[in-house]
């Protein structure tokens, strides 16, 4: 994809100069050495040994324009005591103003993005195809970003609008005599390619430059797209190894003699504890920290000085050796904006390189007791009073909060609630006779919360509501699947892709188990415990088992589920959805959480 000359914007601090393509923006006015430059020299015309770079950074936005509702807009953090606090945090009011506050008197000040900033997005954003967080990003002065998994959820058409700019397809423009202008900051891919090309789908990378200061970044998704995306996301696409494809690069920058490298992975770790002020570094350099990032950190040439990261949606500052036995500065900013990064990055003019043994990270909270940014909430606003008609639509009732993605047991009480209305809403002959339905847990974006989001009322839950647990729109599929292939599906939860992080189906009601956290791989599924209705699963019989067309192409690494034959598609999840609230909720009798007890847990 080529690239578009981008907005030109007065302040700005970027050029960006990419793999082969033409210089994009323009340089900004040379502007004083500032308070952070050090070293000696400071005689007429002599700049400063060294000049510290302030690199901002955030991922895995997800479109949460507005302050993320219930637990998953909380984040922990440990107090002196030991103690762990919650704090509500995030939305982009609140993140702009942080990040222009973080800038001050930093005049040499970089903001990068780990991906994810778009998909899997609320209404207010997912209704309009996520060009309201496009729009919000340039207003943040985001100056680069890599491309998550999520930005692949409608394939590379609609990535490189994103870029690009220009009015949706099908739904044309959403506000009259405004053209979408597309993002004025580059994604970088620089490990997916064009199958028929071979070349890049995206620049592979950009280079930051300011008064003679250049750090270059590179920007990868995880190469395990495929596996979380939809297949019609990756059509046409390859993705490579996230180490190679970086180490190929790096060595391309410092030839072109750019030595300060940053790379921006969209892969992530799991610290030991989830405070975002938890010290990964303890007892040793990386000590707490594990998961994909930690083999891959390890691998990059030392030729890297930082990388930022994502896709786990966890907070962490750690230090991972590089291939030299270098410390090196991994961080990740949880998710959804409710934290950002501020790392310093000491750069000497004379080798053009990051002293390494100066770098200095920090995670913080974007709290909601700070002023809101002005122009966020008119965007906000605006975009909000497009989606209101739509968004603000009853479509039943709760008693009290039912948690989804902010539970962390594996069996999740709006799980539940979901797979039984993909059941009720199949089971019946002519919609697909399904027996028993699966939810794959990440596609559950929120939690539903009691109290009202605008002025709908306590216990109302809104279409925008609804969409937010569920923004795929995925269409429900119902197929054939054995015992066998029944019990190898649970089994796949905890073994294979799953081992290291499982990831624990939501069931319909009707199906129980037993989960052995004790023992290792598939064994953690107790193969003899598993009944669909009190009845032992017959190996040999076959189900018509209900899920997302996701599930059904075999994702997250559920191959056996990809292996149903005689599909009949149904509705939307999301359909499904709303028709089990409106049946089972009114106002004088709210839906309450239900219990969890369809998987019997043994730690």
């Amino acid at each position: 994809m080529s690239a578009t000359p981008q907005k030109n914007r007065a302040t700005r601090r970027v050029i960006a100069a990419a793999a082969g393509l033409a210089t994009v923006g323009a340089l900004v006015a040379a502007m004083p050495a500032g308070a952070h430059d050090r070293g000696n020299g400071h005689g007429h015309g002599h700049k400063p040994r060294t000049v510290d770079v302030q690199l901002l950074s955030f991922n895995d936005l997800h479109g949460n324009l507005e302050p993320p509702a219930g637990s998953a807009g909380n984040v922990s953090e440990t107090q002196p005591d030991g103690t762990v606090k919650a704090i509500p945090a995030g939305g982009v009011e609140y993140l702009a103003t942080s990040l222009r506050t973080a800038r001050k008197g930093n005049p040499y000040s970089v903001t990068a993005a780990g991906g994810d900033m778009v998909g899997a997005s609320p209404l207010l954003s997912g209704l309009f195809h996520d060009e309201p967080t496009i729009e919000a990003l340039n207003g943040l002065d985001l100056d680069v970003s890599a491309v998550g998994n999520h930005e692949f959820d409608e394939g590379a058409a609609e990535l490189a609008r994103l870029q690009n700019g220009g009015c949706h397809p099908v739904e044309g423009c959403y506000e009259k005599g405004k053209k979408f202008q597309g993002a004025d900051f580059p994604y970088l891919a620089a490990n997916v390619t064009k199958e028929k090309t071979g070349k890049p789908l995206l620049k592979p990378y950009t280079v930051w430059k300011k008064n003679g200061v250049k750090i270059g970044f590179i920007g990868v998704t995880l190469e395990g797209t495929p596996d979380i995306v939809t297949a019609n996301g990756v059509k046409g696409l390859k993705f490579h190894d996230e180490v190679e494809t970086i180490n190929k690069y790096a060595r391309e920058l410092d030839r072109k003699g750019v030595k300060s490298i940053v790379a921006l992975i969209h892969e992530g770790g799991a610290p030991a504890s989830t405070s975002y002020n938890y010290d990964c570094d303890s007892p040793g350099a990386g000590d707490g920290i594990s998961g994909p990032i930690v083999d891959i950190a390890k691998g990059i040439t030392p030729k890297v000085d930082a990388l930022v990261t994502g896709h786990t949606h966890q907070a962490y500052v750690c230090t991972v050796p590089d291939p030299s036995g270098k410390p090196r500065m991994v961080t990740s900013a949880s998710s959804f904006g409710k934290l950002y990064t501020d790392t310093t990055l000491t750069y000497d003019r004379r080798t053009k390189d990051i002293v390494r043994t100066s770098v200095k990270s920090a995670n913080h909270v974007v709290t909601r007791d700070q002023a809101k940014a002005s122009d966020m909430t008119r965007l906000i606003d605006r975009w909000n009073k497009l989606a209101a008609p739509i968004a603000s639509k009853p479509q039943g009732w709760i008693s009290a909060d039912i948690n989804g993605r902010g539970s962390t047991a594996p069996e999740k009480p709006l799980g539940n609630v979901i797979a039984d209305a993909q059941l009720e809403g199949l089971a019946p002959a002519d919609k697909g006779g399904a027996e028993v339905a699966f939810m794959n847990p990440g596609g559950i974006r929120a939690d539903l919360v009691h109290k009202a989001s605008g002025s709908e009322g306590d216990g109302v839950v809104t279409y925008g509501e609804a969409f937010t647990v569920q923004p795929f729109t995925n269409m429900m599929n119902v197929v054939d699947l054995t015992g066998a292939q029944l019990v190898t599906a649970l089994q796949q939860q905890v073994s294979g892709s799953n081992e290291a992080s499982p990831k624990i189906l939501q069931v319909s009601e009707g199906l129980t188990y037993t989960l052995d956290l004790t023992k290792s791989g598939a064994d953690r599924v107790v193969a003899g415990t598993i009944r669909l209705n009190g009845a032992a699963i017959d190996p040999a019989k076959t189900y018509r088992v209900a899920m997302n067309e996701f599930l059904a192409g075999g994702g997250d690494g559920f191959a056996a589920l990809g292996a149903g034959t005689n599909k009949l598609v149904g509705a939307s999840d999301l359909d499904l959805f709303n028709a089990y609230l409106a049946a089972h909720s009114t106002a004088a009798a709210p839906l309450a959480p239900p219990a969890t007890d369809r998987i019997t847990v043994i730690q």
